[in-house]
């Protein structure tokens, strides 16, 4: 049957997507949704981008900006390297580009060009790298970087699970607008797990695949996940990122 696929952070780790694609058995029927950071980590973000872009040719794909490749992309637009960009992994970012050309890099630009703030599906399930503030949904949200940075929507139900809340009417509003809401951008690690964790509706699938966690795929309808194996393990020689 087709899929629908959601995938967590890569963070340059183009092994353990080539592992985590493997192994979920992905058909080319499936519908692929990944949600943002393909970049800053390990030592293979350009060739991340490379292989996105082709397997875009050969399956159904939706791809979610994260912050990472906002930096990125103003990057590769003006040439200027923020110091705070270099230190959260865009160092590594920087260098896979080496024996890239100017045509190369252009490709990959109108790439990061055309990555979608957030998706809406037919059965109201959201996808976004990080969240929204509007109690109204991100149609009207009022500050478009909360869709690469935002974690208040996560906490917020994180909280409300922990309350273990049985009275729908105190549900904050931004959870009530939508049947699921997936995101990346706050690694599971920080929560002492390296799987995807649900809170509420909300599922959050970046489980650590930058620092010492795996990269992980989750089916959005039986909620069925695979993951790569340690993505350090699969790049020995390298640290990955130092920060959450």
């Amino acid at each position: 049957m087709k899929r629908t696929l959601a995938i967590g952070d890569i963070h340059g780790g183009l092994k353990a997507l080539r592992q985590v694609l493997e192994r979920a058995k992905v058909q080319r029927d499936d519908i692929l949704i990944f949600l943002g950071d393909y970049v800053d980590g390990w030592g293979e973000s350009a060739q991340v981008i490379e292989f996105l872009i082709q397997l875009a040719t050969q399956h159904s794909c939706l791809f979610m900006k994260g912050n990472h490749d906002m930096w990125c992309e103003n990057w590769l637009d003006s040439g200027i390297a923020p110091h705070v960009w270099l230190m959260h992994g865009g160092s590594s970012t920087a260098e896979s580009y080496r024996h890239f050309d100017k045509k190369q890099r252009q490709e990959h630009l109108a790439f990061f060009n055309q990555l979608k703030s957030y998706h809406i599906d037919s059965e109201n399930r959201l996808f976004v790298h990080a969240g929204f503030a509007s109690i109204h949904g991100p149609e009207d949200e009022y500050d478009d970087s909360n869709f690469l940075w935002d974690r208040t929507l996560w906490e917020t139900a994180l909280t409300m699970q922990r309350r273990s809340q049985k009275d729908d009417s105190m549900m904050p509003k931004r959870l009530k607008l939508f049947k699921e809401i997936f995101i990346g951008h706050t690694p599971t690690l920080n929560y002492n797990t390296d799987i995807p964790m649900n809170a509420c509706n909300v599922w959050n699938v970046d489980t650590g695949a930058a620092f010492h966690g795996k990269l992980s795929i989750i089916d959005i309808d039986t909620k069925q996940f695979w993951q790569s194996d340690v993505v350090q393990r699969l790049y020995p020689n390298e640290k990955g990122r130092n920060h959450y």
